[in-house]
């Protein structure tokens, strides 16, 4: 199959899908049994490969920066799309990074001898494997494979078909470094045409992979989430909530949700909603408003917010559920931290949601009722991340409640399986 072809037959995409399958299914067998130098070597061969193949990069992202122009692309999805220097040398650091976190294949856990004399534990071991869909940034095609190989999986790849050139180029490095580990280099495949039809076969194919991890949009996640027949990590949107208590230290509240908000608009750890005990907000709204304002942050209020910002414009109900990804804010006040509670109950996405208080008890009552991905005390909710979580990188975010949540790293693309260590124990 031609690569970027757009007008393969369906019989065509299919089978081309089912070998693409095989081929990762025979690559996970052999990516379970590799020992963690030979992974190690592989991340640091595909990182000096990228930086060797700089300039052939940089020409096949032309192309499709060329190619998105011609397409009308705005220019926030253009610089999504870009490769220049810098960002190649950071695809590069990053599988560097991969290479020095600890490799979880393998490990033992709660080892316990039985009344039974039997002993007991947990492995961790790769879940086979994965593919990826996402779109836009090429960088992705590198960070996926780096952790996906780690975590001793194999990955199908299939990024948006604006990046079809970068993404091959990118793939030819990432393949000549698991061959010069001696690793098969089925273990990382990109997805050679951009009809969208090979997204359905690829969320379907229960033989060949066992779990879906969709990157983008909310209407590519909506429809994975409809339409994949295989397990799928993922999450829709991120409407995450800063609550200002009024047992709140207000130094620290104002410091958490300006934060919170205006760190970096375009993330799904940033706070869409601010919610305000009614015994602070006199005091708490007009400090944050002036900043706010200051940093060209439009903001939305209800009844009480407006009397005291007085300049805001009202809030809609659908501004309530909004992931703006943009210098806009909904405010509200509220009574109480169980209206707060209630209110993101409501409205929330179980992305990210944090309490800013003193009273210890509140802060317990929060962390244990608020039933989302992250649930912060005293602390922005921009630290929603796998490096600052300590887990080196993430491949993405999950609000499920199964398997993964959270930030996904190397652990997140493994299970665990049991083990029983006997000596001839028979059970009487």
């Amino acid at each position: 199959m031609k690569t970027a072809s757009r007008q393969s037959s369906g019989n065509d995409i299919q089978r081309y899908m089912r070998e693409v399958g095989q081929r990762a299914r025979a690559a996970a067998r052999a990516m379970a049994r590799a020992e963690t130098a030979a992974k190690d070597a592989a991340l640091l061969a595909m990182a000096a490969e990228i930086e060797r193949e700089t300039s052939a990069l940089l020409a096949a992202n032309r192309k499709d920066i060329e190619a998105g122009m011609a397409e009308g692309l705005d220019s926030a999805m253009l610089d999504r799309l870009e490769l220049n220097g810098a960002r190649i040398k950071a695809m590069a650091e990053g599988l560097r990074q991969i290479a020095q976190l600890p490799d979880p294949v393998g490990e033992i856990t709660d080892l316990n001898y039985r009344p039974s004399g039997i002993q007991v534990g947990r492995m961790r071991v790769p879940l086979g494997v994965i593919g990826i869909i996402y779109e836009s940034r090429p960088n992705v095609t590198a960070d996926a494979a780096g952790l996906c190989l780690k975590s001793g999986n194999a990955t199908i790849l299939r990024g948006g078909s604006e990046a079809i050139h970068s993404n091959q180029a990118v793939a030819a490095c990432i393949q000549a470094g698991l061959k010069s580990a001696g690793l098969p280099a089925e273990a990382v495949q990109v997805v050679e045409t951009t009809d969208r039809a090979a997204v359905g076969e690829l969320i379907t194919m229960k033989d060949h992979v066992d779990v879906i991890v969709p990157r983008g949009g909310k209407s590519l996640i909506e429809r994975i989430g409809a339409e994949a027949t295989i397990p799928v990590i993922k999450h829709l949107h991120g409407v995450c909530h800063v609550y200002i208590d009024d047992k709140a230290d207000l130094d620290k509240a104002v410091k958490v949700a300006f934060n919170a908000k205006t760190q970096r608009y375009g993330t799904c750890n940033t706070m869409e909603t601010l919610l305000v005990a009614r015994a602070v907000a006199d005091k708490a709204l007009p400090v944050l408003g002036r900043m706010y304002q200051e940093k060209g942050v439009e903001m939305r209020g209800c009844e009480a917010t407006r009397r005291i910002l007085p300049g805001i414009k009202a809030a809609t109900e659908e501004d309530w559920y909004t992931e703006y990804l943009a210098p806009i804010l909904s405010i509200r006040v509220v009574e109480s931290v169980d209206e707060a509670m209630d209110h993101i109950a409501r409205y929330g996405s179980a992305h990210t949601d944090a309490i800013v208080t003193e009273d210890i008890t509140r802060a317990r009552r929060f962390l244990r009722e608020v039933d989302s991905s992250s649930v912060m005390v005293n602390a922005s909710t921009r630290f929603a991340d796998g490096f600052e979580y300590g887990l080196g990188a993430e491949i993405g975010i999950s609000t499920d409640k199964l398997h993964a949540r959270g930030p996904v790293g190397l652990e997140g693309l493994t299970s665990v399986k049991f083990v029983v260590l006997g000596d001839g124990h028979v059970r009487k």
